[in-house]
């Protein structure tokens, strides 16, 4: 890892950090405002930076990110920002899964949408009963996006076993498994019952996702022709 990327790496989790505190009231929670936007800004620029491979590939991460970003103003208000939230990170994994789908064919293998669907309908019929009514659709149509997402990001990584890109093949399927989680962890905490220390779980594993998807670009360091991705 370059120095630059070491500095952001190390501002995105002092960022984070200080974020997880404010929204578990450690420190003052107005600060929450500040630090949540920018430690995804902070990740937006590490991808943003990682720019050897194809164009393609960083316009859909980067605009995942940005969307990601509208997403995360929008539930600074929990309440109110809930629906344009789920809204704007439903089109962030539409975004991301146009990147993947141009590294590896769309559902080229199955097992992992078999593995994702498995866990999303179990996610679903745990939280079923506490999801209102009026937010149904919209839940589902989220978790299907979202699941799907991360299925692809497993299929890049199945894709490039064997290839130069293959531990980045593995990063990326991190953060799809990361994703996945911080939102089951956020559901449950919305739907079902109140986490102990929500904020630090949810975010935690969020930005570390996020972060695994910037880190799937190819760095400049890696040289040209590397990549298993086609456009």
């Amino acid at each position: 890892m370059s120095g630059r990327a070491w500095a952001l790496g190390l501002g995105a989790a002092v960022s984070a950090a200080l974020a997880i505190a404010a929204g578990e009231g450690w420190i003052d929670p107005s600060l929450l405002f500040v630090f949540k936007p920018l430690t995804t800004v902070l990740v937006i620029a590490h991808a943003w930076l990682r720019d050897a491979g194809p164009p393609v590939l960083r316009h859909w991460v980067v605009t995942g990110l940005v969307l990601s970003l509208g997403g995360d103003v929008a539930l600074l208000w929990p309440k109110e920002g809930f629906v344009p939230g789920l809204v704007s990170f439903l089109v962030a994994h539409l975004s991301y899964l146009v990147a993947f789908t141009r590294a590896a064919p769309f559902a080229s293998r199955r097992w992992p949408f078999v593995a994702y669907a498995l866990v999303a309908g179990g996610i679903l019929s745990l939280l079923w009963a506490g999801v209102p009514t009026a937010l149904r659709v919209p839940v589902v149509a989220y978790v299907v996006c979202l699941a799907t997402m991360a299925a692809q990001a497993a299929v890049v990584w199945r894709a490039s076993q064997g290839e130069p890109d293959a531990r980045r093949g593995a990063v990326l399927a991190l953060g799809g498994l990361l994703f996945v989680s911080s939102d089951a962890l956020l559901a449950t905490n919305k739907f079902a019952w109140a986490l102990p220390l929500s904020s630090l779980w949810i975010l935690m594993t969020y930005w570390a996702a996020q972060w695994c998807i910037a880190s799937w670009l190819r760095p400049r360091a890696a040289g040209v022709g590397t990549s298993t991705s086609s456009v």
